[in-house]
């Protein structure tokens, strides 16, 4: 059986696997290659190698400086979807939540060119309604991939996404609205992505030393304002 990564490791170990720095121009990010800022709870910032920048659930954190190119909001509770702290947007840009995602019940995707993006299934029966909720999958121009769960527990499509060879996923574990860790590196195992993060919320040093010695061999938990690039 292939050998399933997860991304979970004290502090002292995020040097080894990451490339850390402060927010810079979405310009000088380009040469990085794809690069995500972790910005805290579930909200995420994405700047592609060709310097298009996204925010995936806007909430909490810094980054929001970047004009945004993309927008992406997984359902409508108010931690998920202050997409007023994104100021700045560049021309054209594009925001697409659980609405425009889950159409008439059905899943969509929306091909930008410098980026795919597929909804897929999330939500659970505590107080995420499958039918408003959604997760996504980015595919990006180089040919690498990203989930992210969205709030949810294990859902029936993760199986299938275990068939897709995902490269990187992230799972939101916060164990009362949605799933815990246990159930979470469950779900890891299901997708079998290539590196696997822990989110909602993001790491703190109590996380840490709760789950630290708990997680599969090769975990790394990142920690809120850790930016990185995807290898």
């Amino acid at each position: 059986m292939k050998k399933i990564r997860l991304l979970c490791a004290a502090l002292l170990a995020v040097s080894m696997f990451l490339c850390l720095s402060p927010a810079a121009p979405a310009q000088e990010e380009a040469a990085a290659g794809n690069r995500i800022l972790v910005q805290g709870h579930a909200s995420l910032r994405i700047t592609t190698a060709e310097g298009k920048v996204i925010y995936i659930d806007p909430y909490t954190g810094d980054g929001y400086d970047l004009p945004a190119d993309l927008i992406l909001v997984t359902h409508d509770h108010s931690d998920h979807n202050r997409t007023k702290l994104i100021k700045n947007r560049n021309e054209g840009c594009r925001t697409i939540t659980w609405k425009e995602a889950l159409k008439d019940g059905i899943h969509q995707t929306f091909d930008l060119g410098w980026v795919k993006v597929e909804a897929v299934e999330a939500g659970n029966n505590r107080n995420h309604d499958i039918r408003r909720c959604v997760g996504y999958i980015l595919t990006f121009s180089d040919g690498k991939t990203l989930y992210v769960s969205g709030d949810t527990s294990t859902t029936d499509q993760m199986a299938s996404l275990g068939e897709r060879q995902l490269d990187y996923a992230f799972f939101c574990c916060d164990g009362t609205y949605n799933m815990g860790m246990e159930e979470a590196m469950a779900c890891a195992a299901l997708v079998n992505a290539r590196v696997s993060i822990p989110y909602h919320p993001a790491a703190d040093q109590a996380f840490i030393e709760k789950y630290g010695d708990r997680v599969p061999e090769g975990c790394l938990l990142i920690t809120a304002g850790t930016e990185f690039t995807m290898e």
